[in-house]
């Protein structure tokens, strides 16, 4: 069969791999410790299910408008008040499938074929393809905890090209969980902008932070970026399918044309159950989670450390800690692989993420409730002993 040679160059999610290979082992009776996949391990909170319900009881399962119901897209932007004091035009938010369709769209409304992106090395492993399928090119530039892995206006400047049309940037990011400071975001944007380009970015992990402050938005700093969130990891809806984009003004139709052809409208339970998210009952049960990722985070960077993984600060957002591992190995994937089976650990390579020294890393989400943690860190050390 003759496939699209676009096809050739797509490069597999490969936490997905290790994710079902832990299915199977514990459908054969296997207890697995899952500290693989960024999905948080707390139900959807009540709030949200019974608006679910009720939008169930109701009929309210036909087609919606394409960029989302008026309903949600009002709440979303009363969220932003709330949260940073920003006032956005309900119109500029875009309700989607996931955050992925929210990337996903945005690489098709600016990228052409042979435009080049600009995007951090190690980084999430999906936006080299979004980037992939349009025959456009992503461009790596390797980042390293001196930067807290996260690009500057200093790297954009010295790795941008002639077909490099714009930049995208996630604030916590996947896999490290570390946060762009807002004078870094703010130079970030002046760099790209005064180049012409267009800046992207990822703001899924917003409220899963824990320092003192919220981690800035770019929005407080310009309405000129493209935004990307999602109800999936702060919210706690990963199943449901929805994210959100906050766009440039001007915008709305064209991408109200992309939805419209793409996938006609988000999952109308899902945006009708996401009203209730804004609700405080809501806010206070997701703030409680945070407050356990916290613990979960406190508990298990300590840990890997005492165990020899090279860990150079504690993550400020997300849910992950992104550790080196060239103590015991320099083949990461032999080295997660080995934990999964022969000790029931499941944990993601670093070649899920990029090329940059990925080979010595792996991720570990601390998703899991503590006690499991506290179990998958034992069992570690015991496959660390028997390689010693």
């Amino acid at each position: 069969m003759r496939l699209a040679d676009r096809t050739r160059h797509l490069t597999p999610f490969k936490v997905v791999d290790f994710i079902q290979a832990a299915v199977e082992l514990q459908a054969q009776g296997r207890d697995i410790v899952r500290m693989a996949i960024g999905e948080p391990g707390f139900a959807t909170a009540g709030p949200i299910v019974e608006s679910a319900k009720q939008a169930l009881a109701e009929g309210k399962t036909f087609y919606t408008p394409p960029c989302g119901i008026p309903e949600l897209r009002q709440a979303i932007a009363d969220y932003y008040q709330q949260r940073y004091g920003l006032t956005i035009d309900p119109q500029r938010i875009i309700v989607t499938t996931g955050s992925s369709a929210a990337l996903g769209m945005i690489c098709d409304l600016l990228l052409n074929p042979s435009d080049g992106l600009l995007m951090s090395d190690p980084g999430y492993p999906c936006n080299p393809n979004f980037v992939r399928r349009l025959d456009a090119e992503p461009q790596f530039v390797p980042v390293d905890p001196s930067g807290n892995y996260q690009l500057t206006a200093e790297l954009v400047a010295s790795h941008w090209q002639d077909n490099t049309v714009g930049v995208m940037v996630a604030s916590p990011s996947n896999p490290t969980g570390e946060i762009i400071s807002r004078d870094n975001l703010a130079a970030l944007y002046r760099e790209v902008s005064d180049r012409g380009g267009n800046l992207i970015v990822d703001e899924i992990y917003h409220g899963l932070t824990y320092g003192n402050e919220p981690v800035a938005s770019i929005l407080e700093i310009t309405d000129g970026a493209f935004v990307v969130n999602s109800f999936s990891k702060y919210f706690g809806m990963t199943g449901w399918r929805l994210g959100w984009m906050v766009i440039p003004e001007g915008l709305t139709d064209t991408i109200n044309v992309v939805a419209q052809n793409f996938y006609i409208s988000s999952p109308s339970v899902a945006q009708y159950a996401a009203l209730a998210a804004f609700e405080p009952e809501t806010i206070s049960i997701l703030e409680q989670h945070r407050d356990e990722f916290k613990k979960r985070r406190d508990f298990l960077v300590p840990a890997l450390r005492e165990l020899g993984f090279g860990v150079s600060h504690v993550p400020e957002g997300a849910f992950y800690v992104y550790a080196d591992v060239q103590a015991f190995t320099d083949d990461c994937e032999a080295f997660c692989w080995h934990l999964l089976y022969e000790h029931g650990v499941a944990c993601t390579p670093g070649t899920d993420f990029g090329h940059h020294r990925a080979n010595h890393h792996v991720r570990f989400a601390y998703t899991e409730p503590l006690d499991r943690l506290k179990l998958g860190v034992e069992r570690i050390r015991q496959a660390l002993s028997q390689v010693a």
